[in-house]
Formats: structure tokens, C-alpha cells, sequence
């Protein structure tokens, strides 16, 4: 793909709408249809817009994190997996699938995902819908305080997908896609797997605070961007409506960052898709091909790290017993996070 033309990206910056006080689950599952009838909307007065104002056409749009439901607050994880977590093959993805199809675009986002292989859970999955309307990326969030991770269960989770689903790629016409889950852009090994498995262009949907400072979350978008030679587009809520928590608390600051480290667009507060810029993905593939001391990703030593990274931080399969998947309540994830500090203590590591 040398040839490959310049295209727009844009993340779009939208008011997540909680379902915690939906009655039920079919009150919920209409709100989160409805929420993608107005999202769909909106994508396409942004292409119209684009495209105008731009000139370039507008193939690839990141939505927010969990913009069509909010986040469970206290809601039980099987409750919350019955109530609001949408199936691989559910009507959501095809109401999704049929927009990307519509407007001719890769429609990335972020939803709770319920897996029929680990019944009563659900997964923060990260997901890319194509133009054919087939979902052709799906990315398990790996590192999250209170809800279940792929590495909860580890040995079962890797059975069933491999490493190559736990660090998936699409390789599409618009370049190498990988996506990460809001607070993971804090933690750069994830970033970097992905991009040593080919990734491109880094999908970022994510629910933070914006500020008229330089955040962690804006730094590490910045670092993750240069350290791997990879465009970064991420999406921000435009507050979250329908929870007691002020709208705006987490809000502003949605951008697109370049290969190397520069932000092309970012945005300020409330609804927008003001933070959009060409994509050249052809630029970028001829600085990942060229030796230098700035082609950071070519320079890696990875095996000087290995012993380091071989050691137990948090561990593996946490919701394993004697090899069956438990069901945990919230709290499991704080005594988890007890346990390791602790340890850490004991070892003299902090």
C-alpha cells in the first residue's frame, strides 16, 4: 500500500449516556440503540463538514469509551453483564455495522462485551466496525481497576484466542489498526505490543478529565505516539449524562497526534468533532523503514528487559480456581491490588 492516499480522521468528542437508572434491561437496550440513532447522526455532519473543510475524505472515526451505556458504578458484574454488556453478534453491533456501512467508514468505539465462553462477565472490548459492516477488530481492555480483564483469566482466555487475540491487529485499506482502552494509554508496554505486532494507527477511546494543563493522559498520548512511530487518535467523553456526577467532569481534550509526537487537533469542551487532521500513513511507513536515531521502534533491545518483565506484578488468573472461572464482586480487584502491594513491601521494592 505505498500508494495509499491521505484520509481524515476525526475523534468525536459525545456525551456517554449512563443506563444505571434504566428500569430494566429492555429500557436499557432501547436507550443504547437510541444513543447510536444520535451518534449516527452526528458522524455524519462531521463527514459532511470533513470533507468539506478539509478536502481529504473521511474514512476513520473514534468514538468515546463506553459512550452508549456510561460505566456500571456499583451495579453487580453479573447485573451488569444481564443489564447493559452488548453480545459479540447482538443488534448493537448491527446498528453499528449498518452506519459504518452508510457513511462508508471505520467506526471505532469502546462497549462492556458479554463472551459465551465465560458466562455472568463481561469485558471492556475495544472494537472496530468496517465499511462492510463486519466488525474486524475486537481488543479486550487488559489493565482496569474494577471490572474483569483477560488476564483475570488467563490460561481459559488464551485457550480460546491466543496471543494474537489478546493484541489483535486489522490490517485494513486505511493502515494497521489497534486499539486502547482509556487509562491504558498510561501504561506503554500495551501501546507497544501492538505496535510490534504491526499496528499503525493507536484507537484511543477514553473517559478522563480535561484540563487547560498538560494531563498524565495527554503526556502519555504524546509519548505513545513518537516511542512507536504510530498516529494517535483519541476520543474523550463530552461528559456523562444520566449519573449524579457533575456532566463535565470528564470532558475536553479529545485530539489527533502524528507519528511524531506532534497533536495536529485538539479539542475543547462539550460535543464536537473539531479534533480531525489527515492521516499519511505512507510518511509514516517510509520513517519506520529508515535508520536513525529517532526510529525508536526499530531500536528496541527487548530481551535486556525480559528477566525484569518476567517477574509477578499483578498476577494471572485472579478468577481462576482449580481451573473453573469465579464470578468476583467489585472489591476482589482492591484485594488483589492489596495483596500485590504488599508483596512488593515485603520484597523491599517500595
Amino acid at each position: 500500500m505505498t500508494d495509499m492516499p491521505l484520509y481524515a480522521a476525526v475523534a468525536m468528542q459525545l456525551t456517554a449516556q449512563s443506563v444505571e437508572g434504566a428500569p430494566d434491561r429492555a429500557a436499557a437496550r432501547a436507550a443504547m440503540l437510541a444513543q447510536i440513532v444520535r451518534v449516527a447522526a452526528q458522524l455524519l455532519q462531521a463527514k459532511v463538514f470533513i470533507e468539506q473543510y478539509g478536502g481529504s475524505p473521511l474514512k476513520l472515526a473514534v468514538l468515546p469509551e463506553y459512550l452508549f451505556t456510561s460505566y456500571p458504578g456499583r451495579i453487580g458484574i453479573p447485573e451488569f453483564a444481564d443489564k447493559a454488556a452488548i453480545a459479540p453478534d447482538g443488534p448493537e453491533y448491527e446498528a453499528l455495522g449498518a452506519v459504518a456501512a452508510r457513511l462508508k467508514l471505520f467506526i471505532a468505539g469502546n462497549a462492556y462485551e458479554t463472551d459465551a465462553h465465560f458466562p455472568g462477565l463481561y469485558f471492556q472490548t475495544s472494537f472496530v466496525v468496517a465499511p462492510s459492516g463486519d466488525v474486524v477488530l475486537r481488543y479486550r481492555r487488559l489493565n482496569s481497576m474494577y471490572a474483569v480483564t483477560p488476564h483475570d483469566v488467563w490460561e481459559k482466555y488464551l485457550d480460546i484466542y491466543g496471543i494474537e487475540g489478546v493484541f489483535p491487529v486489522a490490517d485494513t485499506e486505511i493502515g494497521r489498526l489497534a486499539a486502547i482502552a482509556s487509562e491504558e494509554i498510561l501504561y506503554p508496554e500495551i501501546a507497544r505490543a501492538h505496535a510490534l505486532r504491526g499496528a499503525e494507527v493507536l484507537l484511543h477511546s477514553s473517559s478522563e478529565i480535561g484540563s487547560p494543563n498538560l494531563t498524565h493522559k495527554q503526556i502519555a498520548r504524546r509519548a505513545r505516539a513518537f516511542e512507536n512511530l504510530a498516529y494517535v487518535v483519541s476520543a474523550n467523553t463530552a461528559g456523562i449524562a444520566g449519573t449524579a456526577m457533575p456532566l463535565a467532569s470528564a470532558d475536553g481534550n479529545s485530539a489527533l497526534i502524528d507519528w511524531k509526537g506532534n497533536v495536529l487537533a485538539e479539542s475543547n469542551s462539550g460535543e464536537t468533532f473539531t479534533a480531525f487532521g489527515d492521516i499519511d500513513i505512507v510518511a509514516l511507513r517510509r520513517a519506520r523503514r529508515k535508520p536513525g536515531m529517532t526510529n525508536y521502534l526499530s531500536r528496541q533491545r527487548l530481551e535486556l528487559f525480559a528477566p525484569v518483565y518476567g517477574g509477578t506484578v499483578q498476577p494471572a488468573n485472579s478468577l481462576i480456581k482449580d481451573h473453573q472461572v469465579v464470578t468476583p464482586d467489585r472489591e476482589h480487584f482492591k484485594r488483589v491490588q492489596e495483596a500485590v502491594i504488599s508483596r512488593m513491601e515485603a520484597a523491599g521494592l517500595i
